[in-house]
């Protein structure tokens, strides 16, 4: 198992390419079943996730051709209908397969989640939605088996809260039902105005996607399509807390810079120097403290919370105290005791994070515990003096594309290493 390596105190320069957003690209993916003609895709990031995807795409009767940020997907027939346990609990956005396959042939069974159960980051709403567009749910050990005979219908489906996950499996489903379908109270994130654009490429009826209040008009059948992934704007986050906290100035290459609006007036309070230039955003930290400042995660256009942890570790050197509130997750604080292991002074109290700035990080051994909290330790990495060796960073491939190389180019001290 491979550890990553970096000595802190290298500023970063240069420019970095953001990457196709990886929430966008797994849905895409997913849409190409609901044709029986080629998807193509370009500025596709190649991730564990994206190849986690393939796998269970491939089981379902799909061909998918990868190569130069393109992916090329063919369901011309859906060998089967069952997608099982074993490929889909290695990742959430897997279940969304069901949608599309019960919307083309009429029935689905597919495994819920890894580590899911109707509760705790539900899928409950996914299933409302599905039965409110007309199919029959039921569970059987640990499988929705779905049926809908003749077609699923057009539906008005009002979501008790906003959920990213439902609005998309709800959009890919009802683009084949028959009738009108309006989504009430949606998500609004700009991966969802990408589902919406590549959809209506492949001649899908979706209108007002990336608002609140989202209509669909059924079609037959879709085509096959061109489409381009949306910049990932959490990728972006990413890099400019990075740069932030390593000190230096630093082009995000291809970043859309009205997608990041919450964080860059986050960032500027901090007294970092957020601009947008031809064909990105440039973030610049040269010679002054990074001021504390709060933040609270909200569904888009508020501030995310998959940038939480990048943003926590910031403020870890900020001068000052800042308090961080986590609405989104329950249990999102885990990098906390990994930043601390750093002499970072965090203080949790349920869903909010105290963190007094202190003069220096110091390198350490630290677990990566997800996703996002792997990439706030590679954040502190930076700013810490000495090294930090940084486990578990498989969790790091499920969403960032050649992160240590994007790094290094720009001046990072960071190496990927195997384990002794």
């Amino acid at each position: 198992m491979d550890r990553i390596h970096i000595e802190g105190g290298a500023r970063l320069n240069g420019r970095i390419p953001i990457s196709g957003a990886k929430n966008s690209a797994l849905k895409l993916m997913a849409a190409a079943l609901l044709t029986d003609q080629k998807l193509n895709l370009s500025r596709m990031p190649d991730l564990a996730d994206t190849r986690f995807l393939t796998v269970l795409l491939t089981h379902l009767g799909a061909s998918v051709e990868t190569g130069n940020g393109t992916m090329t997907l063919h369901a011309e027939t859906l060998a089967r209908t069952e997608a099982p346990y074993d490929l889909v609990r290695k990742m959430r956005a897997s279940f969304n397969v069901l949608g599309p396959i019960l919307a083309r042939e009429g029935r689905a069974r597919v495994s819920l989640p890894g580590g899911c159960a109707i509760g705790a980051r539900p899928v409950d709403l996914h299933l409302q939605a599905l039965t409110e567009l007309g199919a029959s749910i039921e569970l059987e050990e640990g499988y929705v088996v779905a049926a809908a005979k003749s077609g699923l219908k057009g539906a008005r489906i009002a979501f008790p809260f906003v959920s990213v996950g439902a609005t998309e499996h709800a959009m890919l489903a009802a683009v084949l039902a028959k009738g009108e379908t309006v989504l009430e109270n949606a998500a609004r994130e700009p991966e969802i105005a990408d589902l919406a654009h590549c959809l209506n490429a492949m001649g899908a009826k979706v209108e007002n996607a990336g608002q609140s209040t989202i209509h669909i008009t059924g079609v037959e059948r879709l085509s096959g399509a061109d489409h381009a992934v949306v910049p990932d704007r959490i990728e972006t986050g990413t890099y400019a807390l990075a740069t932030a906290a390593a000190g230096g100035t630093v082009v995000l290459q291809d970043a859309v810079p009205e997608h990041n609006e919450a964080l860059w007036k986050l960032m500027r309070a901090a007294g970092i120097r957020v601009t947008p230039v031809e064909g990105g955003i440039e973030i610049d930290r040269n010679g002054h403290p990074v001021a504390a400042v709060d933040a609270e995660t909200r569904p888009y256009p508020g501030f995310p919370t998959d940038l939480q942890a990048q943003f926590m570790a910031l403020m870890t050197r900020a001068d000052g105290t800042s308090i961080i509130r986590e609405t989104i997750f329950e249990n999102r604080f885990m990098h906390a005791p990994e930043l601390a292991r750093m002499g970072a002074n965090i203080t949790v109290r349920g869903n909010e994070a105290v963190v007094r700035g202190v003069k220096a990080l110091r390198g350490a051994p630290v677990m990566a515990t997800d996703l996002r909290a792997s990439v706030s330790l590679v954040i502190a990495g930076l700013m810490a003096e000495g090294e930090t060796i940084i486990g578990r960073v498989y969790h790091l491939d499920r969403g960032f594309e050649r992160l240590e190389d994007k790094l290094k180019a720009c001046g990072a001290q960071i190496e990927r290493k195997p384990e002794e």
